[in-house]
């Protein structure tokens, strides 16, 4: 479970939470409407509308999930907050066209949404101009769940990352070059729109200043992965496999974690029954369970069965972006079935700062060689 969350059900195996901030926004909504005088009735259509809207978020989530799948990339989950839906994709697709066709899932979900509620407000003959909408009642409901649908489609089509726009953009670069050059190009696009919402933000509306800085912040977190990662292109997880880690059964507490980890730079343990990895631990789990639950709660009721199976052959490309999106600082490296090693986000870590510090050339000759 997450904290903070509500799980609120599961479709093929993806979990949807609402995150209790959410509900902050539905409580705003309601008290809007109903001290602007609509009464009690409209602040109740107003709050209600926000939750479908939501739902319709919730399908946009799940079009870039469920076509992440057909590409054999599971999402851990999908979590709902005031400022959207989260889909935790494992990681996104290496190739350009897969990387594209998820990238359009999401706003396609809110386009065949608008288009089905324009079907059926055009055959019930109640499309309505700007100027007759004036409340959220009635006939208006529709209409204006129709126009939410289609500001999302465009909104998450803006070229800027974190939005799906900026993924577009990539994906549709690199046809034509490199993902390293693709995403450089799409990061400084996106951070350029940043500059201007924030700039007309200060002219207008606010909440285009705060749009522009999450998408200033989100585009260059998208370029330091991307860049993270070519550093890393031609190693593999056996460059840097460490063989020795801490390992303990599922049954016993979490004190016993901690004297494992003390004095130690391990990133936490694999947890494992007759060399059979069943989850693992991190650090950071492991000090929000001890606050959460005790010393003397048992691994497997914290421990995280989600992650990645690595084998001595994996790119480290590949294991650093299952580490960027689920935040993941180890994994078990596999062979036949069996533990062999364990890779961490610190070894990962100093072979970039390695890499980094040799000159230009010499790491072109590198890439050549392999």
């Amino acid at each position: 479970m997450k904290k903070w969350s509500l799980f609120i059900g599961s479709y093929s195996g993806i979990k949807v939470f609402v995150h209790w901030t959410f509900w902050i926004i539905v409580g705003w909504i309601f008290m809007m409407h109903f001290q602007m005088g609509h009464g009690w009735k409209e602040a109740m259509i107003g709050a209600l509308f926000i939750i479908i809207l939501f739902g319709c978020v919730v399908l946009h989530e799940f079009g870039h999930a469920l076509t992440a799948k057909k590409y054999n990339i599971p999402t851990r989950d999908i979590t709902l907050y005031p400022i959207g839906g989260v889909a935790s994709l494992e990681r996104m697709p290496e190739k350009p066209a897969q990387e594209l066709a998820v990238a359009l899932a999401g706003p396609a979900v809110n386009l065949v949404i608008a288009g089905i509620l324009y079907i059926f407000l055009y055959a019930n003959n109640q499309l309505l101009s700007i100027s007759e909408i004036d409340h959220m009642g009635g006939k208006n409901f529709l209409f204006n769940l129709m126009a939410a649908n289609l500001i999302l489609a465009v909104f998450n089509l803006i070229p800027a990352f974190p939005m799906d726009g900026g993924r577009v953009l990539r994906a549709s670069l690199a046809f034509r070059m490199d993902k390293l050059k693709a995403t450089n190009i799409a990061t400084r696009v996106g951070q350029v729109l940043a500059i201007v919402f924030v700039f007309l933000g200060f002219f207008s509306n606010f909440w285009l200043v705060l749009i522009g800085i999450f998408i200033f912040w989100g585009a260059g977190a998208e370029a330091a992965v991307e860049n993270a990662k070519s550093v890393l292109v031609g190693h593999r997880v056996r460059d840097i496999m460490i063989n020795q880690y801490s390992s303990l059964p599922p049954e016993e507490k979490l004190e016993n974690a901690v004297g494992l980890l003390q004095n130690t730079q391990e990133q936490g343990i694999v947890v494992e029954e007759n060399n059979k990895v069943l989850g693992i631990l991190t650090r950071k789990e492991l000090v929000k369970g001890l606050s959460e639950y005790g010393a003397h709660y048992p691994i497997s009721k914290i421990m995280r069965e989600n992650y990645p199976r690595l084998s001595p052959e994996t790119p480290l490309t590949e294991v650093y972006q299952y580490f960027a999106v689920g935040k993941l600082t180890l994994a078990p490296v596999l062979e036949n079935e069996q533990v062999i090693g364990i890779v961490d986000i610190q070894g990962i870590n100093e072979l970039i700062s390695i890499e980094n510090s040799r000159p230009k050339r010499l790491i072109k000759s590198m890439e050549r060689k392999n």
